[in-house]
């Protein structure tokens, strides 16, 4: 499916058009189109995916797909929904819904200390279409619900007043239309080496190559549901990877590691003779089979027999080992006879590469015998089921090849066991897949949070969130024998929902392994032990225990607490409490994305660390959507981020909070306003005493939202505590006398600078990273930052190299603040 469907929005009596476009070969000749899952009859066997509806009416609203067919089979398009108002109803409501956002810790906002403020913001939803808008297939641009009037208002603050801009009225505008991208590495699965300018197509078609360290970037095409990527090494080393890469629709860039599989070295074969090659017999295990390839089995693209030496190397990818799941191709689905995308369930995948021996000619095969041991299939009833497909490189789609049927005793020394056997003939296609359709499905509802308080207003966005089903050993649900499948969904606004076996008899046949990274970081899941908290994980008890909750180190503390396990234990309906989530039935979609925030869901959160951000014009860095042009926008630009930060050293007995104030420096419009706040926690050097660092977010100097002026944004960097400045790099220094006007620097306890234009590097102590994902960028800077180089990554701080400026610090004397830190760590029966 090339054209999908989009959402609508009419007032009654209004027509509207939907289209909807399909490639295949051979090409569909018949359309059918579907109205909240049933068939429009009077617009069946179209020839063009179109439907027009004229004079709408209320009960014409809900969702809209179409189904393409051919002799070779079908593809159904994602739905689309069609919203019917009553004439003159408002799409879009003028008054602004809540939304929150974090004061400075010094502006506490009623009686309780409340630091939240409600700042409102308009929901980027649909407006009604008007009679202008073109009715055919072509691009419509929309209408979209979006800030119409912001207004500044004064918070008192700790004797002062701090400006903040809020929502004042919403109404209907053009639609942002933010880029959409996927960004990343490509991996060896073994080794970790780079996919050195690897090629990267999508569909047939090549965009571009990896880069020295293996990263990419990928801009997703418009009207894309399913991104299909293949990364090829252009040196044969490795098997083509074809991943479905998640991302997200409203715009930003999502990151994702890709791991290759190693090809394994080629075997010698006599072509004129009778060979048989295992499948996944490493680690010491017994193969899952075996492929049996006749004498004359070799063929050229011309069709002549190759009876010389052939190099034969056949990869295979093994579920029995949980350390493959991340280097498997695709993500395990197929189309089914009515179009419906649906997964499967693997027991091993194979890519096979056959040359003839002196010129290295790439040659096929067939027809040859897939040989699969039946004692390999745990699940009965999967005997019956077993299928051979291929990959279809371009879609991304399984393609089934063939039936595995009983057959009996084994060749050699197995003649007691039972195989499955399959013929298969290998063409242009060189990666196969031994599989069954599993019907028992549910989705899992996940939420990612800013901080382990799990607060409904700071759950994080663009979060990736991976789940591989793992299949237990029985009586030993830690100790999974293999994993079936897997799947990864970017969280959005509500969370995430992800598709997973289940099983409503045995509440552990099948599990699940969830992880969750931003940007690639790794968020934390929420303790199991040593005492199990069902408040924190978000499920409430009995069925908290029936999903047998496990975080990674329940058993072994030293492991890491990046991930979760669970059994998919499908609710019962006719159990209340089995009702409310985190498992829903697979017909239950809807209802897993609507849930609220206070149904039962499962956890990850991103680890506090002591910093914090401050904007006077709110932004949601997770959702691009949210981004308003405004003069004081700390982003002026909502398709390109550049974060800069400036590393301070500390001399000091402790660690230090470090706070940057940015406001206007020399744009007319912004000069002397605020911007934004910044604060963050020193970190301490392993390897120096009473010296720690402190990476601290500023504004860029450079152009404003209008793109006319360029502002140097006036940056006050201040320790929070009895500090003085004792160093001013010298390079940064002199650069910034030779670039006037300089800053007032009187005050001894603060160092202020007018942030360079040109982005400077570590030996200034400035870094500055671009990047279309703001995280991603302050990430990347960070890591730069605490290594104190131009490109390298640490988590580990240097704190005297690459520094901008030094403070040196005592310890606080005895009073107010004292008393508080006192009272904050002061233990429970206190």
């Amino acid at each position: 499916m090339v054209l999908h469907p989009k959402a609508k929005v009419r007032e009654a009596g209004q027509d509207v058009t939907f289209c909807c476009k399909a490639s295949g070969t051979p090409a569909p000749k018949k359309y059918y189109w579907y109205h909240n899952g049933t068939l429009l009859e009077r617009k069946a066997q179209q020839s063009s995916g179109r439907l027009a509806l004229r004079g709408l009416a209320p009960e014409q609203a809900g969702t809209y797909h179409c189904k393409a067919s051919s002799e070779a089979g079908a593809i159904r398009s994602a739905p689309a929904q069609l919203t019917v108002l009553a004439r003159g109803q408002q799409s879009c409501r003028a008054q602004p819904e809540p939304s929150l956002v974090e004061l400075p810790s010094e502006c506490p906002q009623d009686a309780t200390g409340s630091r939240y403020y409600n700042v409102g913001r308009c929901p980027p939803a649909p407006c009604a279409g008007d009679l202008s808008e073109p009715s055919g297939c072509g691009a419509e641009a929309g209408r979209c619900c979006g800030v119409r009037r912001m207004e500044l208002r004064e918070i008192p603050c700790a004797g002062s007043l701090l400006p903040v801009k809020v929502v004042a009225e919403c109404g209907c505008g053009p639609c942002a239309q933010p880029r959409v991208l996927v960004q990343g590495r490509v991996t060896a699965a073994d080794t970790g080496e780079p996919l050195r300018f690897g090629q990267i197509f999508l569909g047939g078609r090549k965009v571009g190559f990896t880069g020295y360290k293996g990263s990419f970037t990928i801009e997703v095409p418009p009207d894309t549901q399913r991104l299909v990527a293949r990364f090829v090494d252009r040196q044969q080393r490795f098997v083509d990877a074809v991943k479905v890469l998640p991302f997200d629709r409203r715009g930003g860039t999502v990151y994702q590691e890709v791991k290759m599989l190693r090809k394994k070295e080629p075997v010698d074969l006599d072509g004129s003779r009778s060979n048989a090659i295992p499948l996944g017999e490493a680690g010491g295990r017994e193969p899952v089979g075996e492929l049996v390839l006749p004498a004359g089995a070799f063929l050229r693209p011309s069709g002549e027999v190759f009876n010389g030496t052939v190099k034969a190397s056949v990869t295979f990818l093994d579920p029995r080992d949980l350390a493959t799941a991340s280097a498997a191709s695709s993500d395990l689905s197929f189309a089914n006879a009515e179009g419906e995308i649906v997964p499967l369930r693997t027991y091993g995948m194979f890519a096979v590469d056959f040359r003839e021996g002196e010129s290295g000619a790439a040659l096929q095969a067939g027809p040859l015998q897939v040989r699969m041991d039946a004692g390999q299939v745990w699940m009965p009833e999967h005997l019956q089921k077993m299928k051979l497909w291929s990959l279809n490189p371009d879609t991304g789609l399984w393609e089934e090849e063939g039936v595995l049927r009983p057959a009996g005793g084994s060749r050699r020394k197995r003649e007691e066991r039972t195989f499955l056997v399959g013929n298969l003939e290998i063409r242009e296609r060189r990666l196969f897949n031994l599989d069954v359709p599993e019907d028992r499905r549910c989705f899992v509802k996940v939420r990612a949070y800013s901080n382990e308080k799990f607060n409904p207003y700071e759950q994080l966005e663009g979060v990736v969130v991976s789940l591989i089903n793992l299949e237990p050993q029985p009586g030993f649900p830690t100790n999974p024998r293999a994993w079936g499948r897997f799947d990864s969904v970017v969280t959005g606004p509500n969370g995430a929902c992800l598709p997973a076996f289940c099983d409503g008899r045995r509440p552990d046949a099948y599990s699940a392994y969830v992880t969750a990274t931003l940007g690639g970081e790794e968020l934390e899941a929420v303790a199991s032990s040593p005492k199990l908290n069902p408040g924190a994980v978000g499920v409430s008890q009995p069925y908290l225990g029936k999903l047998g909750y496990r975080r990674s180190d329940h058993d072994d503390p030293d492991l890491k607490k990046t991930a979760f396990q669970i059994n998919v234990a499908k609710p019962d309906p006719n159990n209340v409490d089995e009702s409310n989530g985190p498992i829903y039935s697979y017909r239950s979609l809807e209802e897993c994305e609507e849930a609220p925030v206070s149904a039962n869901h499962l956890r990850f959160y991103r680890v506090e660390v002591d910093k914090y951000e401050y904007n006077v014009v709110p932004f949601k860095e997770s959702d691009v959507t949210s981004w308003t042009g405004d003069y004081l926008a700390w982003w002026p630009n909502p398709q390109e981020f550049r974060a800069c930060f400036i590393k301070v050293q500390i001399e000091g007995p402790q660690e230090y909070m470090v706070r940057s104030r940015n406001a206007g420096g020399s744009h007319p419009r912004t000069r002397g306003q605020l911007y934004g706040l910044r604060d963050a926690r020193s970190v301490r050097d392993s390897q120096l005493e009473g010296t720690s660092g402190a990476c601290v977010e500023f504004k860029c100097s450079g152009m404003l939202f209008d793109q006319s002026l360029v502002d140097r944004t006036l940056v006050s960097v201040v320790p929070q505590g009895s500090c003085r400045r004792t160093a001013v790099n010298g390079l940064l220094r002199d650069y910034l006398s030779r670039h006037p006007p300089l800053a007032d620097n009187n005050h001894t306890g603060a160092f202020t600078m007018l942030a360079p234009v040109d982005p400077l590097g570590h030996n200034y102590g400035i870094y500055t990273v671009t990047d279309q994902n703001p995280r991603l960028a302050k990430e990347i800077a960070i890591g730069r930052c605490f290594d104190g180089t131009s490109d390298g990554f640490s988590r580990e701080m240097k704190a005297t190299t690459g520094t901008a400026v030094t403070f040196t610090c005592q310890e606080r004397p005895p009073g107010r603040e004292s008393f508080f830190q006192r009272l904050l760590t002061a233990p429970a029966e206190a």
